[in-house]
C-alpha cells in the first residue's frame, strides 16, 4: 500500500510527490478506480487529490473512464511503463567471457551472412588452427554443417576430402544434416584436424532463421560430441546471444 508522502521541503517538491503517490494508487486499484478510493488509498486530503488528479488527467497521465466515475492509467504513464520495461541490450562477448569460464575447450562465435561462415570472436585461450578449412569447407566442420542443414545448397560437389574422417560421401551427409534440422546439435570428429572434435549449436534471428552459431571446439577424446551437459550450455548461452552478424569480429 502505498503511504503518506513525506514531506521534502517545499510546496513543489511535496506537490509533485503526492502526484505519484496518486498515480500509483491509481495503477494498484486497476481501472474505474474513484477519486475518494485513490486519494485515500495515497493517505492525501482529498481536495489536494482532486486538484492534482485533474492536472494528471491534463497531462495525458490519467484519463477519465467513458461514464465519469473513476480514472485509469493514460497513454503518458503506459508509455513510461513501456520504456522502463525495455530489456538491458545484450553484450555478446560479456556472454562468451561467461560461458569461457565454465568449459575446457575452446568457445567460438560465428556468423553466417549471404552463405558465408564468419568468426566473430574466437577465444583468445585456445589457439584454432585451420580456420581457413573451417570457413571454407563446410561439411568439414560442426559450424559448417549448421549453416549447411538449412542451405544445403552451399555443399561443394565433389565434397573434398580433409582428412581420412572428413565425410564425402553426399547420401551420408545429408543424413548428418537431417539429423540437425530435427534438432541435434551439429559435431565434427577429426575432419578439419586428426585429434579435433567440436559440437555446435544454433543461434537464431528471432523467427526462426539460422544466423549463426555457437561452438566448442576441443581435442578429441577430452571434448565428447555426445555431451549433452556441454550441449545444453552452449544452446543455454546461445538462445540468450543476439544476432551475431550484428556484432564485430576480433
Amino acid at each position: 500500500m502505498v503511504g503518506r508522502p513525506r514531506d521534502l521541503g517545499g510546496h513543489e517538491p511535496r506537490a509533485v510527490q503526492r502526484a505519484l503517490a496518486l498515480l500509483e494508487s491509481a495503477a494498484q486499484l486497476g481501472s474505474g478506480a474513484t477519486a475518494k478510493d485513490i486519494a485515500a488509498l495515497a493517505g492525501i486530503p482529498p481536495a489536494t487529490a482532486y486538484r492534482l488528479l485533474n492536472i494528471l488527467v491534463a497531462d495525458g497521465y490519467l484519463v477519465r473512464i467513458a461514464d465519469l466515475s473513476g480514472f485509469a492509467l493514460g497513454r503518458r504513464t503506459r508509455e513510461l511503463a513501456g520504456a522502463a520495461a525495455e530489456p538491458t541490450p545484450v553484450d555478446n562477448s560479456v556472454l562468451l567471457e561467461e560461458l569461457r569460464e565454465q568449459v575446457r575447450y575452446g568457445v567460438y562465435l560465428a556468423s553466417y551472412d549471404k552463405g558465408k561462415v564468419r568468426l566473430i570472436d574466437r577465444d583468445p585461450d585456445h589457439e584454432l588452427s585451420g580456420e581457413r578449412t573451417l570457413v571454407s569447407a563446410l561439411h568439414a566442420s560442426a559450424i559448417g554443417k549448421l549453416l549447411l542443414s538449412s542451405r544445403p545448397e552451399l555443399a561443394a560437389s565433389p565434397l573434398k576430402k580433409i582428412t581420412a574422417h572428413t565425410i564425402t560421401d553426399a547420401d551420408h551427409l545429408e543424413l548428418e544434416l537431417s539429423r540437425i534440422r530435427r534438432g541435434e546439435p551439429a559435431r565434427e570428429v577429426d575432419e578439419i584436424r586428426i585429434g579435433r572434435s567440436a559440437l555446435a549449436v544454433p543461434i537464431s534471428d528471432g523467427q526462426n532463421g539460422v544466423v549463426g552459431s555457437l561452438a566448442a571446439i576441443g581435442p578429441t577424446g577430452r571434448l565428447s560430441t555426445e555431451d549433452t551437459g556441454l550441449e545444453a550450455l552452449l544452446r543455454d548461452y546461445a538462445g540468450r546471444m543476439v544476432s551475431p552478424s550484428l556484432c564485430r569480429a576480433s
